[in-house]
């Protein structure tokens, strides 16, 4: 796991599983647009070309010859707010952009047409090769596009977008059910005990775990205690169902679980203070690479805005759905 990221408590809105895409590039010579969001940590292959030259894993533009620069668009799956952003170079060394910016939008085009307006959110700034470069963004307006611009030319391995989603609010009706802590719909982790084989952000993606790196897995715990993870709901709501899937978790799922729950006005030191939270889910006892499903077992706690998922001892899980109303 990446520790230095100083954007990790946030989601990464330009995940391709969320239906973002990128949907415009001025040029892709040398690689194509769509690497540039690859849920894929980008890789260098020593001896590999293409018809057009050495490949590239990322977004690469040709030697600009005329004035201007290079740009790309990209669309959200979900609207969102921006909280920072990872410009990756990784392993683009002698053609990677000495500067680069971003302006964003709300649209409902597929690209923006020339009466979008766009607004700057990363004034140009300098980038290094090689490398990520983190900035933080100081905005709280809701996004649906970026633009992505590269002064003048070069290539980017991945652009990361951190932030929260904001789905359309009629999307969120009282009277359906739905999966309260569901990224689609809002929620997000906002902290947990470990995080060591896979992140906690992966637990609440909208759709199935596709090996066992794709969900939350601890380190293995030699002392007392036990692992867990806290979410905020997208919105508040009464709690009807709870899933836990330990799907590819054989040797390594936890052996019970529990989930608490309570309605918080105040988010200081979660990590202690969900300890106490009354309990929904009583402590039940887990299954390897299986969906559990829980709805006579759940104790009534109310309205809710917060979970925490308790595992015993350790482990590893690929989804938690928390299914119910908002209120």
């Amino acid at each position: 796991m990446n520790n230095d990221n100083p954007f990790h408590q946030w989601i990464r809105l330009e995940q391709p599983r969320l239906g973002t895409r990128v949907v415009y590039a001025t040029d892709e010579f040398f690689g194509a647009k769509e690497r540039l969001i690859d849920a894929d940590e980008p890789v260098w292959i020593e001896d590999k070309y293409d018809d057009h030259g050495k490949w590239m894993d990322g977004w690469e533009s040709r030697r600009k010859r005329t004035e201007g620069h290079d740009h790309c668009v990209v669309r959200l799956g979900i609207p969102g707010v921006i909280h920072g952003f990872d410009i990756d170079t990784r392993y683009f060394t002698g053609n990677f952009p000495p500067a680069a910016s971003i302006e964003v939008c709300q649209c409902d085009h597929d690209i923006p047409g020339e009466d979008a307006i766009w607004r700057p959110v990363l004034k140009r700034c300098n980038l290094a090769g090689d490398a990520h470069n983190y900035f933080a963004v100081d905005d709280g307006e809701i996004v649906t596009h970026l633009r992505l611009n590269i002064f003048p030319d070069g290539g980017v391995a991945r652009l990361r977008i951190f932030g929260h989603v904001r789905p359309d609010p009629g999307l969120l009706t009282a009277d359906a059910s739905l999966d309260l802590i569901g990224m689609q719909n809002g929620g997000r982790a906002l902290c947990c005990s470990d995080e060591h084989y896979g992140s906690m952000h992966n637990l609440n993606l909208p759709d199935l775990g596709t090996h066992m790196g794709d969900g939350w897995e601890t380190a293995r715990r030699r002392g007392p205690g036990n692992d867990w993870v806290v979410f905020e709901l997208g919105k508040p709501g009464v709690i009807e169902e709870i899933e836990i899937d330990t799907a590819y978790f054989k040797g390594n799922y936890p052996d019970r679980a529990e989930v608490r729950g309570a309605l918080v006005t105040r988010v200081d030191d979660l990590a202690s203070s969900s300890e106490h939270w009354p309990v929904i889910l009583p402590v039940a006892k887990l299954d390897m690479d299986k969906v559990h499903t829980f709805r006579s077992e759940l104790q009534d706690a109310g309205q809710v805005s917060h979970i925490r998922l308790n595992i015993f001892p350790d482990g590893g899980v690929s989804r938690l759905r928390i299914r119910g109303r908002k209120t």
